[in-house]
């Protein structure tokens, strides 16, 4: 079942950027929308089935689960603004890199770090360097797109150690209640005081930011919050690599996106890179000899 629900979330976000790129809604309005409608859907079944939950919730729970918020918000607010500066492929690409991210932050916390995830570190970030390039020399918007994609790993990353965390005390109806709506509540007040336009959309715009709340928000994010109480950060990052062959696909068919060949070069470096990473971690005998 676990295994069906992981393929379901991959390909509800692999729709996620070719959708949210093919909408003409300024980038923080799309990210607002998609969660603010996922939190009115989930909201009343939370407040009569959670209510319990939420009452028993301890103080660093509730910090981690607002900062939890707080970071999907900025994940989204990079994210979805990279998806307008460089392509669905590159962008998807970059922000996997979360892997990495996840990596770097468990260093900082002090677990070890083998070799061999050092080796595929290094691969994965030659194939950004690679892509980055190759945008670079197809003009700097694209570059900050890059850019933005990377720091939306960043924030993923985050986002998945603070959400396991909390995962082991709310269900997930209850935590991603909460989380979308602290998410939803920084993105408005950002676009507020950025001017964005909230409304004034064409209706295919309208039916695109459903169609991304419904298979990328519903189906996507809270399925892959489900399962972070059985499967670690690592293991779901790896799951999300399958969405870059996936939106890029997508973005092929519906946006008739064709990254430069170079591109391609970089996608491959930075997906064997995080495959190492992730079979390194999730091999016991490399984990107690340090390979």
């Amino acid at each position: 079942m676990n295994a069906f629900l992981a393929m379901v979330a991959v390909l509800g976000v692999s729709a996620s950027g070719p959708l949210m790129a093919g909408t003409h809604a300024p980038a923080l309005a799309i990210a607002f929308w998609r969660n603010a409608a996922a939190t009115v859907v989930l909201a009343p079944v939370a407040g009569v089935r959670c209510r319990d939950e939420y009452r028993a919730l301890d103080r660093r729970h509730l910090v981690l689960t607002v900062l939890a918020g707080v970071m999907l918000a900025a994940h989204f607010a990079t994210w979805v603004s990279s998806l307008k500066l460089t392509t669905v492929a590159a962008a998807t690409a970059l922000v996997t890199t979360q892997l990495l991210w996840v990596v770097a932050f468990d260093a900082v916390r002090g677990v070890g770090v083998q070799r061999s995830v050092v080796v595929g570190s290094l691969l994965s970030v030659v194939g950004v360097l690679v892509v980055s390039g190759v945008d670079v020399s197809v003009s700097w918007r694209a570059a900050a797109g890059d850019v933005l994609a990377v720091a939306g790993g960043a924030f993923a990353a985050a986002y998945l150690l603070m959400g396991q965390q909390v995962r082991g005390v709310l269900s997930t109806t209850a935590y991603t209640t909460a989380c979308y709506g602290t998410c939803s509540v920084v993105l408005l007040v950002v676009c507020v005081a950025g001017g964005v336009d909230l409304g004034g959309y064409a209706a295919r715009d309208w039916l695109l930011i459903a169609a991304v709340t419904v298979c990328a928000q519903l189906l996507g994010h809270s399925l892959l919050n489900h399962l972070l109480a059985v499967m670690s950060p690592l293991v779901i990052s790896l799951l999300l690599l399958l969405e870059v062959p996936g939106a890029a696909l997508l973005a092929g068919v519906w946006l008739g996106q064709t990254p430069a060949w170079g591109v391609y070069v970089g996608l491959g470096l930075i997906l064997a890179g995080l495959a190492v990473v992730q079979v390194t971690r999730a091999d016991p005998a490399a984990e107690s000899t340090g390979r």
